[in-house]
């Protein structure tokens, strides 16, 4: 049986090795995304102009006006002294050919002094890269490997990544399993004093399994660092797994199997079934109008936090507007802020209040969080960062043990194909 579980260890690690290398980079990077993004881009994210900012709602009409092709698609209503507003944007329809204009940038940066434009990029665009969107092709690499859409689908580099995720979880307990030293023969039931010297003697045989003896020669050191990091870390490693697997696969498996298995209150974008890109659903309230209704409406919730941020998925005709203090975008726990839904007439949809809910509402929640590390603030910022580094090498290191042993294993068939050849003469 352990020879077994040793191939599918083997064959499960080569599969996804490469692909857990890249991820595991790409993720020590971008838990640095915001402050990375704010070094290589100081043309983008700091504003020259000097005097009273302009409302931010004022500041969209302006862009909505000067870009009739383009529409707003997330707005931050909060702006930072010095800070310039960087606004989301999508296209329009073409009335002429009634297809979507092709604007080649997603997003704009603007002085909210004086409504200058500063910049724009696409963000995650594959090619070229560029300081401006070098932390977003990261990002998009991590979890999809930019993998072009094709018939139709553009979903095929997530798919993969979830399988991945699936597999690597799986592998992960196999590990941990072959880690384990051989039980000793069965025999009649020990007393206590037998039973307690057996549990010292398997975890006598186990200790080495945690240990990495750094003065030995190097495929013995490479093999150590392999297994002893997967079990110091083996914990995280599941969570990683897991997580990377319910965020990619989340419409596809993880909400359709939790929800038969536990209560979970759907948001909008689980009930409602988007129109493709080419056919958006346009809203008859304007931004300024969902952001004066979701105010009064967070007003007698109780809710203390000002409008933060206001969206609007045009594939789905849902507004979201989040409610948050300056800078407390990812609120508690990096679980994210309150937020209101509304359809693009004003109706109210459905609301989402952090570590509130049902148990697998709060289950959901936390997936991003647990997976960023943002749940334990900068200390799980620097963890995640550190855990995507033993990644790689733990990647890295199982490759090398396996194209070792296959090696070791060609020599010895030679030597017995040649000690046969010699024997017969």
């Amino acid at each position: 049986m352990r020879a077994f579980w040793t191939l599918i260890h083997r064959y499960f690690g080569l599969f996804t090795a490469a692909f857990l290398f890249v991820s595991g980079v790409t993720g020590a990077v971008i838990s640095w995304d915001h402050e990375l993004d704010d070094i290589l881009n100081p043309q983008l994210m700091q504003a020259p102009a000097r005097g009273a900012a302009q409302s931010p709602l004022a500041l969209a009409r302006q862009v909505e006006a000067r870009y009739p092709h383009l529409r707003i698609t997330y707005l931050p209503l909060h702006v930072e002294p010095g800070a310039s507003l960087a606004v989301g944007v999508g296209a329009r329809v073409d009335p002429v050919s009634h297809k979507l204009f092709e604007p080649g940038f997603n997003q704009l940066f603007i002085d909210p002094v004086n409504g200058a434009e500063l910049g724009r990029r696409e963000w995650g665009a594959v090619w070229p890269i560029t300081r401006e969107t070098f932390v977003s092709f990261l990002y998009k690499l991590h979890y999809t490997l930019h993998i072009p859409a094709f018939w139709g689908i553009d979903r095929w580099g997530v798919w993969l990544m979830g399988g991945v995720a699936v597999i690597w979880l799986v592998d992960s307990a196999v590990g941990f399993y072959l880690t384990l030293p051989l039980r000793p023969g069965r025999g009649s039931a020990p007393a206590d004093s037998a039973r307690s010297s057996v549990a010292k003697s398997w975890w006598r045989r186990w200790q080495p399994a945690w240990l990495i003896r750094w003065r030995a020669g190097g495929a013995k050191r490479n093999f150590d660092l392999h297994r002893a990091f997967s079990l110091w870390t083996w914990a995280l490693l599941l969570i990683l797994a897991f997580t990377a697997f319910s965020l990619n696969l989340y419409q596809e498996v993880f909400y359709p199997v939790l929800k038969t298995v536990s209560k979970v209150t759907p948001s909008p974008f689980d009930s409602i079934a988007p129109n493709d890109r080419q056919h958006p659903i346009e809203a008859t309230l304007s931004y300024a109008d969902i952001v004066n209704v979701a105010s009064l409406q967070a007003r007698q919730r109780g809710w203390p936090q000002p409008a933060g941020g206001v969206f609007y998925s045009p594939e789905f005709g849902v507004y979201g507007v989040s409610f948050f203090k300056p800078g407390d975008d990812h609120g508690a726990g990096g679980v994210g802020p309150p937020y209101l839904y509304y359809d693009g007439a004003g109706k109210l949809l459905g609301q989402r209040q952090p570590w509130q809910g049902t148990v697998a509402d709060i289950f959901v929640q936390a997936q991003f969080p647990l997976h960023s590390g943002r749940i334990l603030g900068l200390p799980g910022r620097i963890l995640i960062s550190f855990m995507g580094v033993v990644v790689a090498m733990l990647s890295a290191t199982g490759v090398i043990i396996w194209w070792r042993k296959r090696s070791a294993r060609r020599v010895t068939a030679r030597r017995r194909g040649a000690t046969v050849s010699v024997s017969r003469v």
